[in-house]
């Protein structure tokens, strides 16, 4: 399979990269930096110029683009980044598609598991509709950005991610960072969910979705065991020898963070339905193992 990864040179595409070339797929790269050999494609994230025809050459286009969540202060032009980075380049992919002579097989597409609220009354599933707070609807502009490439045929898939679990990139290691420092607890009351996926099962769940044809909408990208922001801090710091007993209210957390405190105190539970109705078997459902393979 050729596949084309859109923001294929951050943390998720570079993990997503390096597991297709392992099992000899061709992958092309787009991105903002400069190339750093033949299978990276320099763009403006704007328009098709300069790479639009590699679209005649691949099977599935993966879009990975977003300014990361995790980039503070959230001020107003910084929240218009977080859109634009979202809603622009996914219609420069899909017009991509649309000027295309040979389309490809698939289109996936990813998004946030925030677009369910900041917190539920309910477990949500991929048929909850979209609050309508900032978070929740930075994702519907960024799904609806790329939907109009279904009515070229191709298939449509969206990923709801979670919070992913890796070493580096992403808004893990700031979550673990007070632990590490003799600091850890609970954010808030710590009732609030804290949804996570294993980033060996993000990889895993888009490849799976890349190749399973009957694969369409929406999946929500969380691991399939709910867990509280208390017990998400509990384990840390279990894993990491530290002390759990230095819990930081809510309004301590906005005083410096402001509204971007959200991402730490605030969060609703959701279940992967979608994911497991097709078949999908994770590697990491449960936090404990998951923590401890990524502080192996």
């Amino acid at each position: 399979m050729d596949v084309l990864i859109a923001g294929g040179s951050g943390f998720l595409g570079t993990a997503l990269t390096r597991s297709l070339k392992q099992d000899g797929h061709k992958v092309f790269i787009l991105t903002r930096r400069a190339p750093k050999d033949a299978s990276q494609i320099q763009w403006d994230g704007k328009t098709t110029k300069g790479w639009g025809h590699i679209i005649n050459e691949v099977d599935a286009v993966v879009n990975l683009t977003g300014y990361g969540l995790e980039h503070w202060p959230w001020t107003k032009r910084q929240k218009q980044r977080f859109i634009d980075s979202r809603v622009i380049p996914g219609l420069a992919l899909a017009a991509a598609i649309q000027e295309s002579s040979r389309r490809p097989r698939v289109f996936v597409q990813t998004s946030g598991i925030n677009r369910y609220g900041l917190r539920n009354d309910s477990i949500a599933d991929e048929s909850t509709p979209p609050a309508d707070d900032f978070l929740a609807q930075i994702t519907v502009g960024w799904e609806d950005a790329t939907r109009s490439v279904e009515e070229f045929g191709v298939r449509h898939v969206i990923t709801r991610n979670a919070v992913v679990l890796a070493k580096r990139g992403g808004l893990f290691p700031l979550m673990a960072l007070p632990v590490r420092l003799f600091f850890g607890g609970r954010f808030g009351d710590g009732k609030q969910a804290t949804p996570w996926i294993h980033i060996d099962d993000h990889v895993g769940a888009i490849r799976f979705l890349l190749e399973n044809e009957e694969a369409h909408g929406p999946f929500n990208f969380v691991a399939p065991t709910p867990t509280s922001n208390a017990d998400f801090m509990r384990i840390i710091a279990q894993e990491l020898k530290r002390p759990y007993w230095f819990h930081l209210p809510t309004f301590l957390l906005r005083i410096p963070l402001g509204e971007m405190s959200v991402l730490l105190t605030e969060g609703s539970y959701s279940m992967p339905k979608r994911l497991l109705e097709h078949g999908y078997v994770f590697r990491f459902p449960k936090l404990e193992d998951a923590v401890k393979d990524i502080f192996k």
